[in-house]
C-alpha cells in the first residue's frame, strides 16, 4: 500500500451522520423529476431479495426516498429501455447500465474459474447461448427448465449454464416476469459503446471505489470496500487516486474518506420520516450503521422464531435523520399490521405513527393494526397517534 495523504478536513459525529444522509438521498428535496432512475443511478447499487412483506427490497428503496411512487412504475423504470442489469455487487443487484464497464474486472475473474458453481454437461452451455439468439429473451424455465427437482438449490444444468454465462457477462437479465430473471444475450442488450468499453481491473476498481465513496458521502476504507464487496486491498490500490479525500471524523477513530462535493456545502434540507427495508444501502453495513447511527441492526428472517427480538422483517424507522425504532410489518388484506413495534422512546411515537400510514396508503392499506409494543407504557400513545390520523 502506498503513502496516503493526511486529512485535511475534521468532521464531527454530525456532520458525517448529515453528509451519510444526503449522500443516500434522505436529506433535503428529492429529484422526484429524475424519479427512481435517478434513485439508482445516485445509490449506483440497489439490491435485490426474495423476501416480500410489505413489497420486495428493490420497490422499497425508491420508496423510502421518493414516496408513495407506483409499484407498477418502479418495476418498469428499472427494467424498459435497457437503463439496468442485474450483477453480483454488494450482493444481486440492480444496478445501472452505465456500470457495466466497471465490472469487467468481475466477470474476468468468473471466467478464470471455469467450473464456477457446477460441472456441466457437455453441450449445455454452448446450446443455452444459441437459444437465446434466436429464441431470446427467456426464463430458465423457457429454456428448458430451472430445476432438476423441488429443491431451491437443485439446479438443472440449463440453470446452472445461463447463469455461468451472466456471471461471464455473455448473457443479461434483461427483466424480472413473475420475479423469474428474464435472460438475453449481453450483445443485445446492452449499448455497444457500454459492451464494448473493456476497463482494465485498476480502471475499474479505481471507478468503483470513487462511485462508492460519493454515494456514501463519507466512509472508512471497510464502508467503501463493502458497498461493492470488493477486498480491502483493492480498495488500497486504486484509493489515493479515486477522486475521493482523506478525513478525519469524530469517534470513528479509523482513517476516513469523503466525497469532495459533499464538503462543499453543508448538508441541509427536509427530512424523510419512513420505513426502511434493512436492506436499504443507508443501513446494509452494521459496523456502519452502528458507528453513525449508535443503531443496532440485524435481519431475523433466518433467525429460529423463538430467537428473534425485533420480529421476522423489522424494519428501521428513520425520522429526523435518525434510526427511532422499530417495525416488524405484515398485511392481511387492507390492514397493515404491525406485529411488533420497538420505540427509542416517547419522542418516536409521532415519527413511527407517520411511517406507519404513509407505508400502509402505499401498499393500498386502509387500517393499521398494532399487535405488540415492547415498551408496554408507549402502545396507547401510539394507538391515540394512528386513530386520530384514520378518523
Amino acid at each position: 500500500m502506498t503513502s496516503l495523504p493526511r486529512p485535511t478536513t475534521d468532521l464531527s459525529a454530525e456532520e458525517a451522520r448529515r453528509i451519510a444522509l444526503r449522500a443516500q438521498g434522505f436529506l433535503g428535496t428529492p429529484d422526484r423529476r429524475a424519479g427512481v432512475r435517478g434513485i439508482l443511478r445516485h445509490l449506483g447499487a440497489v439490491q435485490l431479495d426474495t423476501i416480500s412483506v410489505l413489497a420486495r427490497s428493490h420497490e422499497l428503496i425508491p420508496y423510502a426516498r421518493l414516496g408513495a411512487v407506483g409499484r407498477k412504475t418502479v418495476d418498469e423504470a428499472y427494467w424498459t429501455d435497457t437503463h439496468a442489469f442485474e450483477y453480483w455487487s454488494h450482493a444481486a443487484c440492480i444496478l445501472p447500465v452505465e456500470e457495466w464497464p466497471h465490472f469487467a474486472f468481475r466477470r474476468r475473474a468468473y471466467r478464470s474459474r471455469p467450473h464456477w458453481n457446477h460441472d456441466l454437461p457437455d453441450g449445455t452451455y454452448d446450446q443455452v447461448i444459441k437459444q437465446l439468439r434466436t429464441e431470446g429473451p427467456l426464463t430458465a424455465t423457457e429454456l428448458g427448465g430451472a430445476k432438476k427437482t423441488s429443491e431451491w438449490w437443485d439446479w438443472s444444468g440449463t440453470k446452472v449454464a445461463v447463469e455461468r454465462a451472466l456471471m461471464y457477462g455473455e448473457v443479461v437479465c434483461t427483466e424480472r416476469r413473475g420475479w423469474k430473471r428474464v435472460y438475453d444475450l449481453a450483445e443485445r442488450a446492452v449499448p455497444e459503446t457500454l459492451l464494448h468499453d473493456e476497463l482494465d481491473d485498476t480502471e475499474c476498481l479505481r471507478r468503483l471505489v470513487g462511485l462508492a465513496g460519493k454515494s456514501l458521502g463519507v466512509g472508512t476504507r471497510a464502508d467503501i470496500a463493502d458497498y461493492h464487496r470488493l477486498k480491502g486491498e483493492q480498495v488500497d490500490a486504486v484509493i489515493a487516486d479515486s477522486g475521493l479525500v482523506p478525513v478525519t471524523v469524530e469517534g470513528w477513530g479509523k482513517p476516513a474518506w469523503a466525497d469532495p462535493a459533499a464538503l462543499e456545502t453543508p448538508p441541509r434540507g427536509r427530512h424523510r420520516t419512513t420505513l426502511l427495508s434493512p436492506f436499504d444501502s443507508l443501513i446494509w453495513e452494521r459496523a456502519r450503521t452502528e458507528r453513525i447511527f449508535g443503531f443496532t441492526h440485524r435481519l431475523e428472517a433466518y433467525t429460529p422464531k423463538p430467537k428473534r427480538v425485533y420480529g421476522y422483517f423489522a424494519m428501521p424507522v428513520l425520522a429526523g435523520g435518525r434510526l427511532v425504532g422499530r417495525v416488524d410489518p405484515a398485511r392481511e388484506g387492507r390492514t397493515l399490521v404491525a406485529k411488533q413495534v420497538t420505540l427509542d422512546g416517547p419522542k418516536a411515537v409521532p415519527a413511527v405513527a407517520q411511517a406507519l400510514l404513509e407505508a400502509a396508503s402505499w401498499v393500498d392499506c386502509t387500517n393499521v393494526r398494532v399487535e405488540r409494543v415492547d415498551a408496554s407504557e408507549l402502545r396507547e400513545p401510539l394507538a391515540k397517534e394512528l386513530a386520530r390520523a384514520l378518523d
